[in-house]
């Protein structure tokens, strides 16, 4: 046999049901050898000697490798066209609830569904639509994480990612963070101080730290706890003014 490998039990067929399970297969794809029975030993105390077995996985004639090898590749596109379905599905379930929360708050808003390098995009079109945007995108944001976990309740794998923008909003709040993080990053040099900036989600605190990433004048990290935690932008030639070393630079990966 090739490919032999030495299992044990308490009986012999523990000790197959050990070796297919090494192997990666079923019982019945199994060629095996006992090497040694079973045995109580003295009372079933001294001498007691389990059930060794070698084993290995059946050679598969040709014919039959090509066959499974079949059957496997016609499977693949049937399970991508399953998670094309769930996806889609969850897609719908997002904006049929995002549609009933405009409903409630008697807004008109047109739905337009793209897609994004991120996940499946929904770009909200209406007038004064300021409402669901909120304080530097806060209810943008909680509608979003809303319509996810709607959208997702009650699956484990290939969940779907929906983004909600309004107008854009979402790429013009990371120019101004850019810019933003650009004069503050010169400020700290300037005065030679740490530079402390307001609370931040997750995502905007990550659009800081890249856009300063390169700058060989300052570095930054993150304080405080959620959901006030904000971004210290401090000049290097002062790394040891304030800084607690115990933070990762890059802590929103």
């Amino acid at each position: 046999m090739a490919d032999v490998l030495e299992a044990s039990g308490k009986t012999v067929e523990e000790a197959i049901a050990s070796a297919a399970s090494k192997l990666g297969v079923t019982t019945d794809l199994l060629d095996y050898k006992v090497i040694q029975q079973p045995s109580n030993g003295f009372f079933g105390l001294f001498g007691a000697k389990p059930a060794r077995i070698e084993a290995a996985v059946k050679a598969q004639p040709a014919a039959e490798k090509k066959e499974k090898a079949a059957k496997e590749e016609s499977l693949e596109p049937a399970a991508l066209a399953a998670d094309a379905e769930s996806v889609e599905e969850q897609a719908k379930i997002a904006e049929e609830f995002l549609r009933d929360v405009f409903s409630a708050m008697k807004l008109d808003v047109k739905i337009e569904r793209g897609q994004s390098e991120e996940g499946i995009l929904f770009q909200l079109i209406g007038e004064n639509l300021g409402i669901l945007i909120g304080k530097h995108g806060q209810t943008l944001d909680s509608l979003q994480y809303l319509a996810n976990l709607a959208a997702n309740r009650g699956i484990s794998e290939n969940r779907a990612r929906i983004i909600i923008d309004i107008e854009n909003y979402r790429s013009r709040r990371e120019e101004t963070l850019v810019r933003l993080a650009g004069h503050l990053a010169e400020k700290a040099c300037r005065i030679g101080e740490e530079v402390h900036l307001e609370p931040m989600n997750r995502h905007e605190r990550k659009i800081i730290h890249m856009a300063l990433q390169d700058n060989r004048r300052v570095s930054t990290y993150s304080a405080g706890d959620e959901p006030r935690r904000y971004v210290v932008i401090a000049p290097k030639r002062r790394r040891r003014s304030r800084r607690n070393y115990s933070e990762p630079r890059f802590d929103e990966e």
